[in-house]
């Protein structure tokens, strides 16, 4: 912002006559998200010269291992990426299994037009309507004029929706978007709050807003969404709740979220009828050691294999199955639009 304040954005909770009500014929089921993008430094200042997309080398690999059990990915991908050659071949070859889509991820400090920088503004729902719109227009010419048709799914990068963001994208022709996730809150870092969010895939206006799927586990699971932000205030509250079996709060990701954890948290979300539609999220840099803080070795590398095997595992056992941007679109009642 202009003054150097950052007024958070709350995502309100969306009332009941949004939420998504799929058809008996949808049954339970999940996507995959892939943030598309660059490497950088997680424990560094963002510097808009980091553009290096060297890790796009293991996408091919990893996009197999989901292939041969019928999963698309939706690659949502950023402008450093979109820009490199080499990786537009081999996000080409990826769509072009029927499954997979490609969409837009904006990360607003490596985007044109840039600006000197101000506090908040890797949220690019922070920045002024005109420069997040004008960014949002670069990335997604950008993405129509390499993959021959526009994006449709859309995340902000950070999760960094805000006030205007909506508007901007229904304008611009997306159908989906990802940039919520359910029950966090990122107003420390001048980010948005999404504590009042369940997860449950619901309708911005013409837009269908998919969250990555979070769930409350534990014994007090069902206070979770009162309970959790309490405990946040408490010095190692959420950790000695977590312990202790009584609350915890998991997201569907392998990067910093154990197997079992999740293994539970999808159990109930599903058996409890908690949600139809279970979304999962990881960044594509930690496809290869080095470039993440959850993948930093050969070690980690291997255990997000062994996350992805067992959680796969599960959905077959549970009879959740897959399900890409377009069949998703047309559940909910909104067809892709006519090209």
């Amino acid at each position: 912002m202009a003054d150097g304040a950052v007024t958070p954005y709350r995502a309100p909770r969306p009332a009941s006559g949004v939420l998504i009500r799929w058809p008996a014929t949808f049954g339970n089921r999940f996507i995959v998200f892939v943030d598309v993008e660059e490497e950088f430094d997680w424990s560094a200042p963002l510097d808009p010269r980091n553009r290096s997309v060297t890790a796009m080398r293991a996408l091919p690999a990893a996009h197999a291992r989901f292939a041969e059990r019928g999963i698309g990915l939706a690659c949502m991908v950023d402008h450093p990426v979109a820009s490199d050659a080499a990786a537009v071949d081999i996000l080409q070859a990826i769509a072009a299994d029927g499954r997979s889509s490609i969409g837009a991820q904006l990360h607003p400090w490596v985007t044109p037009p840039y600006a000197p920088p101000q506090p908040g503004d890797s949220y690019a729902g922070n920045l002024p309507p005109a420069l997040e719109a004008a960014k949002l227009d670069a990335l997604t010419d950008l993405l129509r004029d390499t993959f021959g048709a526009p994006p449709l799914a859309y995340r902000a990068g950070r999760y960094g929706i805000g006030p205007a963001t909506a508007a901007l994208l229904a304008a611009r022709g997306y159908r989906v978007d990802a940039s919520v996730r359910a029950r966090y809150d990122y107003r420390v870092d001048g980010g948005p709050d999404f504590t009042a969010i369940s997860g449950a895939a619901y309708r911005m206006g013409s837009l269908i807003e998919v969250p990555l799927t979070t769930i409350f586990t534990g014994r007090l699971r069902r206070t979770g969404a009162m309970l959790h932000p309490l405990l946040g205030r408490l010095s190692h509250g959420r950790g000695l709740f977590a312990r202790s079996g009584l609350l915890q709060r998991i997201a569907l990701t392998p990067e910093d979220m154990p197997i079992d954890d999740a293994l539970e948290a999808v159990r109930i979300a599903i058996g409890e009828g908690e949600q139809r539609l279970l979304s999962f999220s990881f960044h594509s840099p930690s496809l290869e050691p080095g470039h993440t803080p959850y993948v930093r070795n050969a070690s980690d590398l291997a255990n997000f294999w062994r996350w992805w095997d067992r959680m796969l595992a599960c959905l077959d056992r549970l009879d959740v199955t897959p399900v890409g941007i377009d069949a998703l679109l047309a559940a909910a009642g909104a067809p892709r639009p006519a090209m």
